[in-house]
C-alpha cells in the first residue's frame, strides 16, 4: 500500500513522499479500513514544522483522521463489519491507503452522509462536541466566544451553540467569513483584522464578559480571553495556531510566554476556569470518552444539528499544498485528502 511519509521537518514541499509499505492487519479489538480520505488538522501542521512533542519519530505517517469502508475486523470487534463506511479518529498514520485503528475509535457514518463530507467528523466535530458538551455544558442565553470560527472545529462549535441557542461571539479573519458567520445566525461576527475581539465583547457585554470561550489560537488571544470571562466563566484551549504561523524558534518563545501565567488561587478569587483538551491524549487514555464523543457526533448530524462543511479536497499527489493551503488559514472547514 501506499502512505504519504514526512521525511524531514520544515517548508511543505521537500517535507514529504509517498513510499510503499507492508499491507497492515487488523488486531483482535481493531478495524483495517481501506481510506477513502484523510484530513489534514493544525496538529500535522506542527509536527511537520517539529513543533509537535506526541508526533511519532521521523520517517512517519502523519494523519488524525480518515474515512473510508471496513476492509476487515478483529474477533472481538461486533459493532462493525466488512463494507460498513465508517469514519475513524487514527491517532496519526492516517496519511495512507489503509489504516488500522481501535474499534471503539471508529463509527459508522450518519445517512445521507458523503464518504468525503464524512470525513470532518472525527477530529473537528468529536472535539467541538467534547470541548462544548461535556467540558463546558453550553446552556440557553450563555454567551459564548468562538475562535476561528469558519474553521473546522469552529463551524462545528458554532453550529452546537446557536442549537443550544447562546448567544455567540465569534471570529475570522475576512470579510467573505463574516458574511458566512452572520449567514449562519452568529449574532456578533467579528474581523480579528480589523476589530479586537476583547473590545468587542467588553462593549457589547457592558463590562461583564463572557461565558465560555473557545480557543484554538493560543498565545496572547488566551490570556486576553480569560480577562474577558464572566464569573464563572471558562476558556477551552484545543489548539495553538499561532505558534505554527512563523519557523522563528523567537516567534515560538514569543508566543508561548504570551500565553501568561495563572495562580490558581486568582483564578479561584476570580471564579475563573482554564481547560486544556487534547484529543490524542484523551483517545489514549480514555478511548471510552472518544467513542461517546463520536456517538454523539453521529446522532446530532442525523438530527440535522451538526452540518459538516467540507472545506477542499486535494488529490494525495498535493500533499503540500494541501498543507500550505491549511496553514494559510484561508480554508473553510475540513480539509483533507482524496486516495
Amino acid at each position: 500500500m501506499k502512505a504519504i511519509v514526512l521525511t524531514r521537518t520544515g517548508a511543505a514541499d521537500k517535507a514529504f513522499e509517498i513510499r510503499e509499505f507492508p499491507m497492515p492487519s487488523a488486531g483482535e479489538n481493531e478495524v483495517l479500513i481501506k481510506v477513502s480520505y484523510s484530513g489534514l488538522n493544525f496538529a500535522d501542521v506542527m509536527a511537520r514544522k517539529g513543533m509537535y512533542k506526541e508526533a511519532p519519530p521521523m520517517p512517519s505517517v502523519l494523519g488524525y483522521d480518515v474515512s473510508g469502508i471496513i476492509e476487515s475486523v478483529g474477533k472481538n470487534v461486533t459493532n462493525l463489519k466488512p463494507g460498513d463506511a465508517v469514519f475513524a479518529f487514527t491517532r496519526f498514520g492516517g496519511y495512507a491507503e489503509y489504516v488500522v485503528c481501535n474499534a471503539m475509535a471508529a463509527a459508522k457514518i450518519p445517512a445521507r452522509i458523503d464518504l468525503s463530507v464524512a470525513s470532518t467528523l472525527a477530529t473537528h466535530y468529536s472535539t467541538a462536541w467534547f470541548c462544548a458538551a461535556e467540558m463546558v455544558n453550553l446552556h440557553e442565553g450563555d454567551t459564548v466566544l468562538i475562535h476561528a470560527a469558519a474553521g473546522g472545529v469552529g463551524t462545528a462549535l458554532t453550529q452546537y451553540a446557536l442549537h443550544k441557542k447562546c448567544i455567540v461571539f465569534a471570529t475570522a479573519g475576512s470579510d467573505e467569513k463574516i458574511k458566512m458567520l452572520e449567514k449562519a445566525g452568529v449574532q456578533v461576527a467579528i474581523n480579528y483584522h480589523k476589530e479586537k475581539f476583547e473590545e468587542v465583547i467588553n462593549e457589547k457585554t457592558k463590562g461583564k464578559g463572557v461565558n465560555a470561550i473557545f480557543d484554538a489560537i493560543g498565545g496572547r488571544s488566551v490570556k486576553l480571553g480569560i480577562q474577558s470571562l464572566s464569573a464563572g466563566g471558562r476558556i477551552v484551549c484545543y489548539g495553538a495556531s499561532e505558534m505554527t504561523s512563523s519557523n522563528s524558534k523567537f516567534h515560538y518563545l514569543k508566543t508561548g510566554l504570551a500565553f501568561g501565567f495563572y495562580n490558581p488561587g486568582l483564578l479561584t478569587m476570580a471564579a475563573k476556569s482554564i481547560i486544556g483538551i487534547n484529543m490524542l491524549r484523551i483517545s489514549d487514555e480514555r478511548p471510552e470518552l472518544m467513542k461517546r464523543s463520536m456517538d454523539e457526533v453521529c446522532k446530532l448530524t442525523e438530527q440535522g444539528v451538526f452540518k459538516p462543511v467540507l472545506g477542499k479536497v486535494f488529490p494525495v499527489s498535493e500533499i503540500a499544498a494541501a498543507h500550505v493551503f491549511l496553514e494559510s488559514r484561508a480554508s473553510v472547514g475540513k480539509v483533507v485528502l482524496e486516495w
